[in-house]
């Protein structure tokens, strides 16, 4: 590696140089292993990190906990799905995946498509939460996080086992997977399926030429699906499970060459699995100096490329080093009524979406950058979205407190749309409020029988008259903004009250702008 940096024309620069640069191009160096590199240090943690797959715009990474008392099922769940982001070649501490996509189940991802707007999912999922079927699922991007899972067939699958690891590949042609099924050697089989039409065929077990009496598992199928990759204990290697490879050797997904044992740089006499060559970054997980159970790991050998355009950079002098800064936010969501904490879907939404689950005690946390502007969701069924706004870019915090109360959806309920405003003495609206109007859309899309009386007010100052006029006005263009985006108009009333129902005194303008307000209230429900 040393000559790959030092040979080309573009470094000219002495390596004994006391400069800034040489010590920055020095402490680079010495700063990444040999053997591997590591950027999952916030990513791991004491409970077991499992099946790492990249999105394709290699942005977000998705792995799956194993007993982390925050996963759907507490501390006894098998397995949630969690989500990390990549910042500046780091990649962040991983927050829940949302209740969309995870239950009491075991809970992982195998792949995306090839834009990312589709994640496979091993197993199926139901309304309860419980699994009376089998095969894999996939979920669609939606603006506000993941769609509930659709569940695909596969004929003739079954897994006998405990355990179910599966990848897809970007095309969706092929599925590789481990399981205990119809004519499997011992324990577990390593099985292919192929798409064709539009039909997945039955599983192909791969044959006793990979497949021991033991267990064959994380299976993985190289870009081109002509090399295999899992984890086994039943061929010999450094320790408990090690990493192989196998060439496929024609079309029948049944030939395959001798498994070779990949080398120290990933095997060692501890636990190693999930094998993955994604976006040109070689991941598995390890047993290996891990803060508790299996922890992610990258090897080196993919990131070498990365690692001499960043010192070709330094010498340059196009490098700056950046230090991103983020704010860790946590508080609770309760209902209005009685206090009691509430499992709820929080959005913080900027130009992408950070998405937490409240746990049943209604307590949440999420990790965001700062100096950025966010819109809050809170969303559970049976209550009222509740929207609020957060400008990081004034605030100089490293932590920050945030409770949100929900009110139930019940006839009679008032909901102040503190968000919604508009310009002086006009019916323009700010463009701050098209995110609590949107709040407001999804609540009546989500609640079809919902319907709703919006109230528009004044404060006291000015013609009485006028201030009636302007409210009324008001009033219609949010249900005109609410029936544009596809709500009926016959569940959207509306009534302007100008200055005759304050909420405070006036006598400030402190308290004249909380009597300037947007309402709703239900009507039916």
């Amino acid at each position: 590696m040393k000559g790959k940096m030092v040979s080309g024309e573009w470094l000219n620069v002495s390596w004994r140089s006391t400069s800034l640069l040489g010590m920055l191009l020095f402490h680079l160096l010495q700063s990444v292993s040999a053997q591997e590199l590591n950027p999952f240090k916030l990513v791991n943690s004491v409970y077991d990190e499992q099946s790492p797959v990249i999105s394709p715009d290699g942005k977000v990474l998705y792995l799956t906990l194993a007993k982390h008392p925050q996963n759907v099922g507490g501390n006894k769940d098998p397995g949630d799905i969690w989500v990390s982001l990549n910042l500046d070649g780091v990649w962040q501490a991983p927050i829940h995946g949302g209740t969309e996509i995870n239950n009491e189940n075991y809970n992982a991802a195998i792949g995306f498509n090839q834009d990312g707007t589709k994640l496979f999912l091993a197993g199926h999922y139901s309304k309860n939460g419980v699994v009376s079927t089998q095969g894999i699922s996939f979920s669609e991007k939606a603006s506000s996080g993941w769609s509930i899972p659709k569940n695909i067939s596969i004929p003739y699958f079954l897994n006998k086992s405990d355990q179910f690891s599966a990848a897809i590949n970007d095309d969706q042609s092929i599925l590789v997977y481990s399981a205990v099924s119809y004519v499997t050697t011992g324990a577990e089989d390593i099985y292919i399926c192929t798409r064709q039409n539009g039909k997945w065929s039955e599983p192909v077990n791969v044959g006793k030429q990979i497949n021991t009496a033991r267990q064959e598992v994380t299976p993985w199928l190289s870009a081109d699906t002509k090399t295999i990759y899992f984890a086994s204990n039943g061929w010999q290697g450094f320790g408990s499970f090690d990493i192989f490879k196998s060439e496929r050797l024609d079309d029948t997904w049944k030939n395959w060459s001798t498994p070779i044992k990949l080398g120290s740089a990933i095997n060692s006499e501890a636990r190693e699995l999930f094998y993955r060559d994604i976006n040109g970054k070689t991941l598995f997980t390890t047993t290996r100096d891990s803060d508790g159970y299996g922890d992610i790991r990258q090897q080196l050998a993919a990131n070498e490329p990365l690692i001499v355009d960043t010192v070709r950079k330094i010498v340059e002098q196009k490098y700056v080093p950046t230090s991103s800064k983020y704010v860790s936010i946590s508080g609770s969501v309760t209902n209005v009524k009685g206090g009691n904490g509430l499992a709820a879907k929080l959005i913080f939404k900027t130009d992408s979406s950070f998405v937490v689950s409240s746990a049943n005690s209604g307590k949440y946390q999420i990790q965001i950058p700062t100096t950025r502007t966010y819109t809050i969701e809170v969303q559970k069924k049976g209550f009222v979205n509740v929207v609020e706004r957060l400008d990081l870019n004034s605030m100089k915090v490293n932590s920050l407190q945030m409770n949100f109360r929900l009110q139930p959806i019940e006839v009679g309920t008032v909901v102040n749309l503190k968000s919604v405003l508009f310009n002086t003495g006009t019916t323009t609206l700010l463009e701050e409020s098209y995110p609590e109007l949107d709040a407001v859309v999804d609540f009546l899309d989500e609640n079809a029988k919902v319907e709703i009386q919006l109230e528009g007010h004044t404060d006291n100052r000015g013609d009485a008259k006028k201030n009636l006029t302007l409210s009324q006005e008001r009033v219609a263009r949010i249900k005109s903004y609410l029936v544009s985006k596809g709500i009926s108009g016959k569940r959207v009333k509306g009534k302007g009250f100008g200055g005759t129902k304050p909420i405070a005194t006036g006598d400030s303008e402190e308290s004249r702008k909380l009597n300037r307000r947007v309402e709703f209230l239900i009507v039916k429900s």
